[in-house]
């Protein structure tokens, strides 16, 4: 493992921190964030870091402080407020209890930071309290972690770093923790560093860089004791191709997806859903379709810092057609895991019991996830996960993880668990919706407040700036939530391909928007069949090629849907020369009300809205009017501005449609928030003559 540490940038990080924190945290920030880069070190918010220092009190006072990292923060980004300050004399006199419950244990640590308002520190904080030394490390390393999970795991670590590091076997984390690591160290002051069985690694040192370093020694150290033990993997069965693989988890995840999702008692929301990402590669292919893959595989988590993020176990399936059978015997097993160990006398809030890893012979592994923000994380520890277990299989040895009780006590921890933040979720939390269309006015204005509200979309249109310019603004604040589908809805094929565009992403489909449409201003005597057909193309058969993909898919899935087509008040109130646009609308729209019929049995509400002439998005201008509009200027002898004035108040609320209105509408029905479908929800400010009747 290379030593990132760097003078200048260390010196630099100094000169923009010392003057407002102090030398030692400057240094600590620095040194961290080089932990937190690496990933072979430490993942999403794991591992933690501390520095011993002095702090001036209100009353001017010198008194000793330790800054340790708050839970939560992560290490890669950390500032240095993320090391809160706590009264080090005070917290030092806790190591002589015998015992302390974790509720005294963050009272205390509470009620000793210097700063009311800062933010709780670690669950090890007394860990960094106990040991002696000014700068300690404590990180996640897979080197480390290759060694301590497998039998005789104490003795590879003897021969890997030698007698100089202590090693402590597995205690759960806390005041007990704590403890157990200053009474190991007291047996050996002398000691660099000392491993935590099936934890982690802890190092330290006078200055941040000292204990830098000696992580990546001892890390390197592991590495080549490792890198010498193993042996290249034998029989391996390349037996599919990588497309192949991707081809069959097509086929899967909709299934998967459906069969995953837990049911509520809620019949307007009757599934609590969950998010797919593949990871098909040829390294993870070789392991899953060896004929040790599963031994290998289904095997506890790495590290009890990982268990809230991927729970005890993974689940195997063995193909397709064990899906269903399989995920209930699982969730059947895990809540048999929790009646075997949890304490009739302290009830526990039931967690879900769906897997968060899944492996699928023939396909690979695929993470499991509420949102794209946990498919990351779940996505970066399998594949720290994979890489672990290899090593250990291909050094000879055998995996050893931690006991059921031991991981139930961990999971269900709930000074753990508040590292997940878990806070209510947005109503679209877990839905996936596809826009056509996305990336003019209304399009845009849909995919904003879909995010907005938790929802993950697919915004499909043709290729260029409009749709790259719309995702790189949505994601800016909603990183991850939308995915921009290069999809033309008159052919198949496109049609086709962008719908496994978003399967492939997220797992499947909740919401649908048709919105992709042409208009032409032409008379009837004067139009020609060219341009019709054109309009054709797009409002009629793009609507029906998408209707009948994504009813496809909501049939595999089996957990209902939702459309919304924007249809227009030209269905019920056409304009003259608008009879090529009016007429394919009305096309569009009585094929989603026939939608409405078809696709009832399968709980998908299928509804229209109604809008009337949205202009722009902001400064994403209408293409529909950009086409229509000079016509309708000319028409009425207006300027832009006149004629977005006359359309204004020509509705009897004299109110300007915006593409935000349209959206709200589209996320009324997408809520559910009445049992509706087939129905159309007029957005005009009111025009009685295009009143739906």
């Amino acid at each position: 493992m290379n030593n990132r540490w760097s003078d200048t940038e260390a010196a630099a990080c100094r000169q923009h921190y010392a003057s407002q924190w102090g030398e030692e945290l400057a240094m600590r920030t620095y040194s961290s964030r080089l932990l937190g880069a690496e990933k072979g070190l430490v993942l999403h918010g794991g591992g933690n870091t501390s520095v011993k220092g002095r702090i001036r009190t209100i009353l001017g006072q010198e008194v000793p402080a330790v800054f340790v990292k708050a839970s939560g923060w992560n290490l890669a980004t950390i500032e240095p407020e993320g090391h809160p300050a706590l009264d080090l004399a005070a917290l030092q006199p806790l190591s002589t209890l015998a015992h302390l419950d974790d509720t005294a244990m963050v009272n205390e640590l509470r009620i000793h930071l210097f700063q009311a308002d800062a933010a709780t520190p670690s669950i090890e904080a007394l860990l960094h309290v106990f040991l002696p030394h000014t700068f300690i490390d404590h990180t996640h390393a897979d080197a480390i972690l290759t060694l301590t999970n497998q039998f005789n795991g104490d003795r590879l670590l003897r021969e890997a770093l030698g007698m100089n590091v202590l090693v402590l076997p597995y205690v759960h984390p806390g005041f007990a923790l704590a403890k157990a690591v200053a009474e190991l160290y007291a047996t050996a002051p002398h000691s660099r560093a000392m491993v935590l069985m099936h934890h982690g690694l802890i190092t330290w040192g006078k200055t941040a860089q000292e204990s830098y370093a000696t992580t990546i020694d001892l890390v390197t150290r592991a590495e080549t004791f490792i890198a010498k033990r193993a042996q290249a993997p034998k029989n391996l069965r390349r037996v599919i191709t990588l497309a192949t693989a991707q081809a069959r988890y097509l086929e899967a995840a909709p299934l998967l997806r459906g069969k995953l999702a837990i049911a509520t008692n809620n019949p307007d929301q009757p599934y609590q859903r969950f998010l797919l990402s593949p990871v098909i590669n040829r390294e993870v292919l070789n392991l899953v379709d060896s004929e040790a893959g599963k031994t290998v595989l289904i095997t506890p988590p790495l590290t009890t810092d990982h268990l809230i993020r991927t729970k005890a176990l993974p689940l195997w399936i063995d193909d397709i057609d064990h899906i269903t059978e399989t995920i209930a015997e699982y969730q059947k097993n895990y809540l048999e895991m929790f009646e075997r160990n949890a304490d009739p006398a302290q009830p526990l809030l039931l967690f879900d019991p769906s897997p968060r890893m899944i492996f699928m012979p023939g396909i690979g592994a695929i993470c499991v996830g509420k949102n794209s923000a946990e498919l990351e994380i779940v996505r970066d520890i399998l594949l720290q996960t994979l890489a672990v277990k290899a090593r250990i299989a291909a050094m000879g040895g055998s995996y050893l993880g931690l006991s059921e009780a031991e991981l139930f006590a961990m999971e269900t921890f709930p000074l753990q668990r508040k590292k997940l933040g878990i806070t209510q979720e947005p109503p679209l939390a877990r839905r996936v919706a596809l826009i056509t269309g996305a990336a003019g006015a209304i399009g845009a204005g849909i995919c904003r407040e879909l995010v907005a509200n938790g929802c993950h979309v697919a915004a499909a249109d043709l290729p260029g700036v409009a749709l790259t310019s719309l995702a790189t603004e949505i994601n800016q604040d909603h990183p991850g939530y939308l995915l921009p589908v290069v999809m033309d809805v008159t052919s198949p094929e496109s049609v086709t391909a962008g719908f496994n565009q978003v399967v492939e992403r997220w797992g499947g489909l909740d919401l649908l928007v048709p919105n992709a449409g042409l208009a032409h201003v032409a008379s009837l005597e004067e139009m020609k069949l060219a341009a019709f057909q054109k309009l054709q193309k797009v409002n009629v058969e793009g609507t029906l090629l998408v209707l009948g993909e994504a009813a496809r898919l909501f049939r595999r899935q089996g957990t209902g849907g939702d459309v919304v087509m924007i249809s227009t008040k030209n269905v019920f109130s056409p304009g003259a020369r608008f009879g090529a646009y009016s007429a394919t609308k009305a096309a569009a729209h009585q094929l989603t009300r026939i939608a409405s019929l078809e696709m009832a049995e399968m709980d998908v509400r299928v509804n229209m809205v109604a809008p009337d002439g949205v202009f722009a998005d902001g400064a994403r201008p209408s293409g529909l009017w950009a086409e229509v509009g000079p016509d309708r200027m000319k028409a009425r002898g207006l300027d832009a501005d006149g004629l977005q004035e006359y359309y204004r108040n020509r509705n009897l609320l004299k109110a300007r449609i915006s593409a935000t209105h349209v959206a709200r509408a589209v996320l009324f029905f997408a809520t559910r928030q009445t049992p509706t479908t087939g129905a159309t929800l007029p957005v005009d400010g009111g025009l009685p003559d295009a009143t739906p009747r």
